[in-house]
């Protein structure tokens, strides 16, 4: 069927930067690279209404490339440009998309792949093994961190140029809904690793406006609760019986002297009078230095330390 150019430049205005133009005029590999770059990041997608009549002529045949004779296409610093460019991009959206797969993996694939694609816009291709073979050898060199994905991309570029060739004629073009069907798997693993990557940050993001309630709630009554332990402290307010008793406290609620009083008199936290009383005669017979001469520095020590805690637990309560 005849393409006509009012139909590419319709499909130019209302679908340029996803290819479809491209499509409708068989250049799949063009309207791909334009699906994952957004029209060649915009640029490429005004640089199209230039060429649009070129490409109809030639897509019903009507021009031939006249340099086709040769075996090696002229070298074009443009593609060579793009070439760096969108295998560099590729390199970066592996980087982000795949973090749980070896930057020595993913990141030369993506960018020798990147740079393939712009290989073979249009009637030109090149020998995509020597590209990624010169895309991985430059990512090891830089051990695969990020920053290597442009010296990965200007090698896999040359490289690229060096075996670049003519796509051969005559090769039978497949049906639209098969072209369709590639184009679409081909996105859908391009934006993948991006979209779940997404979710999870969305995820994160969600969970931190649910949590902005709470936090809101807990610094409208810090005014309140400071007040009310300011109180307590001044005596305005009563303690809870438990406190009066002198059990029930919360471990929170004791100093460091007294928890390491209650240690030496080997009782629970919040023990009552007698217990206190109880455990210091039993102990301070033990530890008593007229009972331990042989060991004098010990038994003094432990008997100090017996004494300390004593007076900490019941001197108030004296």
């Amino acid at each position: 069927m005849a393409k006509r150019l009012l139909v590419a430049y319709g499909l130019w205005a209302l679908g340029g930067p996803l290819g479809l133009h491209h499509i409708y005029l068989g250049r799949d590999s063009h309207a791909l690279l334009w699906m994952l770059t957004l029209g060649g990041f915009g640029g490429g997608w005004l640089w199209d209404f230039w060429h649009l009549p070129g490409w109809v002529a030639a897509a019903n045949g009507a021009r031939v490339p006249s340099d086709h004779g040769g075996t090696v296409p002229a070298l074009s610093p443009l593609r060579l440009a793009g070439q760096v460019t969108v295998g560099t991009y590729f390199g970066l959206v592996a980087a982000l998309g795949l973090p749980w797969v070896p930057a020595l993996l993913a990141q030369p694939l993506a960018v020798g792949l990147g740079v393939q694609l712009v290989s073979s816009v249009g009637d030109q291709t090149a020998d995509a093994p020597s590209t990624l073979a010169a895309a991985f050898l430059a990512s090891l060199l830089f051990q695969g961190r990020v920053l290597a994905v442009l010296p990965a991309s200007l090698a896999a570029s040359i490289a690229a140029q060096r075996h670049r060739r003519y796509k051969p004629r005559g090769t039978p073009r497949p049906r639209l809904a098969a072209r369709l069907y590639h184009l679409g798997l081909a996105c859908l693993a391009f934006a993948a690793p991006l979209a779940c990557r997404g979710l999870c940050g969305a995820a994160g993001v969600l969970g931190t406006l649910l949590a902005l309630p709470r936090a809101a709630t807990e610094l409208l009554l810090l005014p309140l609760r400071t007040g009310w332990v300011l109180a307590e402290v001044l005596g305005f307010t009563g303690g809870s019986p438990a406190r009066e008793c002198g059990t029930g406290f919360e471990p929170g609620s004791w100093s460091e002297r007294q928890l390491r009083a209650y240690e030496v008199l080997d009782l629970p936290v919040g023990s009552s009078a007698e217990d206190v009383h109880r455990s210091y005669r039993e102990l301070v017979k033990v530890w008593h230095p007229d009972h331990n001469r042989h060991q004098a520095e010990e038994a003094e020590r432990r008997f100090i330390e017996l004494q300390e805690a004593y007076e900490e637990l019941a001197g108030p309560r004296r």
